[in-house]
């Protein structure tokens, strides 16, 4: 990461971003255009093309190195019965994903993807962000380093993805801070709890809210106060994706919420990544509306570890094998439309 060791030099590398490869996209535009097709018959599978391209300065874009990155941590919000599972679940399910026992074991697989996981000081939960800032600043920094650090420059795309009981509790608390609407906007049932579980979510999202109020105008320190190591690693992760040309394929609520201060700060920042779907968790999709993107799937998921961007792939390899290997007009010989008098 470029040298940074407090959130004043964070939030100058995410305000100096490149802004891609405007020609390169034009010109496969332009060869998409004279292929067998219909103008804009494919849909978004041509937009993605265009999009793969800028970010890469590939042409024709390439899906040769794509990685999953999954980070993992642990939250002291679990204290306040925020969860239907214990915070232990975050170690057993990373043992599960090493000895790929887990979905996204079988979906990167599938998607011809590369999957590392990062789990970041699950030993030491961060705190309850309902007495205290979730992470200090220097904390933060570290897992936004780890985050950025985990993007090799070589890859084609990122998928970023998450692991962390606790965690759609900090992305509401984070989405709240930064869009408002409160925990009732925000808040869903996460990993499955009930009615009571689901007030005592709210709650602590609210008394969050008002303990950590002065600071909310900060993205980066709201991210730090109510966020969580794997939060502040998907942030680094998208940042890093952006300096170094990758493509984002952002998964589900998490992640999404982990890179939304990034928008916050900087309205072109998210224009490298794409929403690979939309959660069945109440908050992403509302979240998805205040940043602008849209999702390229609505599957009902809401596992996190990845899976949806992962699904995501296949529709991005669908796009490229189009436009690499479709004919043009001329090289198929087959006659343009042509518009002539009625």
């Amino acid at each position: 990461m470029p040298a940074c060791s407090s959130l004043a030099q964070l939030r100058a590398a995410c305000l100096d971003l490149p802004e891609g490869h405007p020609a390169i996209a034009a010109a496969v535009r332009k060869r998409d255009a004279q292929l067998t097709k219909p103008a804009g018959s494919l849909g978004r599978l041509e937009e993605l093309v265009a999009w793969l391209a800028h970010w890469q300065g590939k042409n024709p874009p390439v899906l040769e190195h794509v990685e999953i990155l999954v980070f993992a941590g642990n939250h002291g919000v679990t204290a306040q019965g925020v969860s239907a599972f214990p915070s232990e679940v975050t170690a057993e399910m990373v043992a599960n994903f090493a000895s790929g026992g887990a979905a996204i074991n079988q979906l990167a697989q599938l998607a011809r993807a590369t999957l590392r996981v990062f789990p970041l000081s699950l030993e030491r939960p961060t705190a309850d962000f309902t007495q205290m800032p979730a992470l200090g600043e220097d904390e933060f920094i570290e897992a936004v380093r780890a985050g950025y650090e985990a993007v090799r420059p070589d890859a084609d795309v990122v998928c970023v993805g998450e692991m962390g009981i606790g965690n759609t509790t900090a992305a509401a608390a984070l989405s709240a801070a930064l869009f408002g609407g409160g925990a009732t906007r925000w808040a869903g049932r996460g990993t499955g709890i009930n009615e009571s579980g689901l007030a005592r979510k709210r709650s602590a999202i609210e008394r969050a809210l008002a303990r950590h109020s002065a600071i909310l105008d900060d993205p980066l320190a709201t991210a730090a106060a109510l966020g969580g190591r794997e939060l502040a690693a998907i942030l680094g992760a998208v940042l890093a994706a952006r300096h170094r040309g990758v493509p984002v394929l952002l998964d589900g609520f998490a992640s999404t919420a982990a890179a939304a201060p990034l928008k916050k700060l900087n309205s072109r920042a998210l224009a490298h990544a794409t929403a690979s779907h939309v959660s069945a968790e109440s908050g992403h999709g509302h979240l998805l509306e205040e940043l602008g993107l849209f999702p390229l799937l609505d599957l009902g998921m809401r596992l996190g570890e990845a899976s949806g961007a992962a699904v995501a792939l296949l529709i991005l390899r669908a796009a490229v094998e189009c436009h690499r290997g479709m004919a043009t007009f001329a090289e198929a010989t087959v006659s343009r439309r042509c518009d002539g008098p009625n």
